[in-house]
């Protein structure tokens, strides 16, 4: 980037803070507090989008102007950025190092061209499906970070290193995040916003809810969902487009390849133990309550320090290690769970729920577009956990103010709270912090999110109206 452009992209971002900070509506955001938070979400949104200094720096932001402003207590600011999730991240990166040391990603990368081909198309619909199925029963965190470095080490196998300017390779990354997200809509197993919303379910009737009861009623909305986004996915990939040779190239250098060796039997192992653990947590969680997902990943990161190959010397050594580990990808996730504690702490998510309970909705399509647009921007610039438990009770409340039965609204706001693609917070910095950029994924976002929000209203207001299952439990 040009200097002249640079200092430009550089000055825009805090002259938007400060024009939020003043012409934001008093009569919303009333307090300053709540305007500085949309104004820091924004700053950060329009510096990851045009890059004038990295990734990483941006996600610090929130400390930075928290620390002036005082918009809620430092220490729940701070406490992102040692969150569990972001130990997963340092202990999948770890291993995925260690893939690298021993050979192991080239060995993984043409299995995966053998078994799937290299056809563009199929191997969007592949990740896509693999990220979305596993994302139906596991966090979807845990899900994004053990894909995405299989995807990137076959990517880099090809000769496709340079991600963030690769449209290929970036499309394969958006792809995992897109399917990560959409996958935790399918049951209430796919996240923590889910169970947020069962137990408000459960609050409403008085009675357990039943998950087989959650898998019927988005069914449809899955498969609408589903075919969507691969369909936006895929619309401007040719049919001949492939990656790297035929498939048939790459089975020839298959069976090229020499039998594995220890060290990458022992990192394979690693990798295959640390998923197996945190895909089974409901197994051992009452024998090993404190044995989360992602302190399996930092303990399995430990144990690669420890091997030795056949002649004695360390496959793992940090000073070789640390130069390898994709930092970023931490203090970017970080950041993203930061600017969504300043949104709730602060306030301004409550302000702008009782400003859109005040709005006068009388059910139907114009509640169910503004409820799915509302959730879904909110889980674009929060995690989808803090959106839930946000966005439920007043969706709950609205629409009973309005005399009208919630379960169907909650439903509605379920989607939104499931779905954000724009900007790289929660799930998608993971793959930003593997290379994507925020300009391609906020380029591609809003086109899909506007798409989405008015497909989406359409067939959540007809199951409404025709569909009477839709309004029960």
């Amino acid at each position: 980037m040009k200097s002249r452009k640079r200092i430009i992209h550089l000055l825009i971002g805090p002259l938007l803070f400060a024009l939020l900070c003043v012409c934001l509506p008093h009569s919303v955001f009333t307090e300053f507090e709540t305007r500085a938070a949309v104004g820091t979400i924004i700053w950060m949104a329009y510096w990851w989008v045009t890059g004038p200094v990295d990734y990483a720096v941006t996600a610090f932001l929130p400390i930075a102007l928290n620390a002036i402003f005082r918009m809620t207590d430092m220490s729940s600011v701070i406490s992102n950025y040692a969150d569990e999730t972001i130990l997963l991240l340092l202990g999948a990166s770890i291993i995925s190092v260690m893939w690298e040391n021993t050979g192991l990603d080239k060995r993984i990368a043409i299995t995966f061209l053998r078994l799937i081909g290299s056809s563009l198309r199929t191997q969007l619909v592949f990740w896509f499906m693999l990220a979305a199925v596993l994302s139906a029963v596991l966090p979807n965190a845990v899900v994004c970070a053990t894909i995405t470095p299989i995807a990137v080490a076959m990517l880099k196998y090809i000769g496709m290193d340079d991600i963030k300017n690769n449209k290929t390779a970036s499309k394969i990354l958006l792809t995992i995040a897109y399917a990560t997200g959409l996958g935790g809509l399918a049951s209430p197993l796919g996240g923590a916003m889910n169970l947020v919303t069962v137990d408000y379910i459960q609050k409403i009737t008085g009675k357990e809810y039943m998950y087989s009861s959650w898998v019927v009623r988005f069914l449809p909305i899955m498969i609408v969902l589903i075919l969507i986004n691969i369909l936006f996915t895929i619309r401007d990939v040719k049919r001949t487009e492939m990656l790297g040779g035929s498939k048939e190239y790459f089975v020839a250098r298959y069976k090229e390849l020499e039998p594995m060796s220890y060290e990458e039997k022992a990192a394979l192992i690693l990798f295959v133990l640390a998923t197996v653990l945190a895909f089974t947590r409901q197994l051992y969680q009452g024998i090993l309550p404190g044995l989360k997902p992602a302190y399996v990943f930092i303990i399995c990161a430990i144990v690669s320090f420890l091997l030795t190959n056949k002649k004695g010397e360390r496959i793992m050594v940090w000073k070789n290690v640390q130069g390898k580990i994709i930092w970023g990808l931490m203090y970017i996730f970080a950041g993203g769970l930061a600017a969504g504690t300043l949104i709730n702490k602060s306030g301004a998510a409550e302000a702008l729920g009782e400003y859109i309970s005040k709005l006068d909705m009388k059910g139907g399509f114009v509640t169910v577009f503004i409820i799915l647009t509302v959730t879904l921007l909110m889980s674009d610039v929060t995690s989808n956990t803090a959106t839930a438990a946000v966005a439920m009770p007043l969706v709950i409340s609205i629409t009973q103010g309005c005399g009208l039965n919630p379960i169907p609204y909650v439903y509605v706001a379920s989607v939104g709270v499931n779905l954000s693609y724009m900007l790289p917070t929660s799930i998608r910095a993971i793959p930003v912090g593997y290379g994507l950029s925020p300009k391609y994924m906020f380029k591609e976002g809003w086109k899909i999110t506007v798409l989405i929000i008015v497909i989406m209203s359409i067939v959540c207001a007809l199951l409404l109206k025709y569909w009477p299952a839709f309004s029960t439990v």
